[in-house]
């Protein structure tokens, strides 16, 4: 597998919180937004457990062309640097010890992106009126009942395959 595109990150994602696809690529998209637009004025943004994102300024400075070894002025410049935190590169590091995914999520599974998103609003739905429903009262213990004995599975008998015939010279 190559590296996850944006595609394949919101599936996953939309698995693993269960929520609909194309909630979850409007919030990608939200959220690199605001990022970039924040982190271009300078503000830093972290997210605790993640990731910290910061602008940074570099301050002019001599160099060396390599091919001449001539010393040559390398202008000022602005980066932005993405500065993982401990707990994310404990994660990587030690794997055991990373968020447990949902089935599906990761690789992805079709099924489970289809049905992303749409067993959260029937299942409350359906639990409301079950809340306020009285419950009927506890009934008495049947009769024990036996249970037929059944022989035990028998093996059925290995079929053989057929003879080999011997070829004629």
């Amino acid at each position: 597998m190559g590296a996850m595109n944006k595609r394949e990150l919101a599936k996953a994602v939309a698995v693993q919180a269960d929520v609909e696809l194309k909630t979850v690529i409007t919030v990608i998209d939200g959220f690199t937004d605001v990022v970039t637009a924040v982190v271009s004025k300078g503000e830093p943004v972290s997210i605790p457990g993640f990731a910290k994102f910061v602008k940074v300024n570099r301050a002019a400075r001599m160099g060396r062309n390599p091919a001449t070894g001539e010393a040559i002025r390398i202008k000022a410049s602005k980066k932005a640097r993405i500065t993982p935190v401990k707990a994310f590169k404990d994660a990587v590091l030690a794997p055991a010890t990373a968020p447990k995914l949902a089935k599906g999520a990761y690789p992805t599974n079709e099924a489970a992106v289809a049905a992303a998103g749409k067993s959260a609003a029937p299942a409350a739905a359906k639990k409301a009126p079950a809340r306020a429903a009285k419950k009927a009262p506890a009934r008495k213990a049947a009769t024990a009942r036996k249970a037929a004995k059944r022989a035990p599975a028998r093996k059925a008998p290995a079929k053989r395959a057929p003879a080999k015939r011997a070829a004629k010279r």
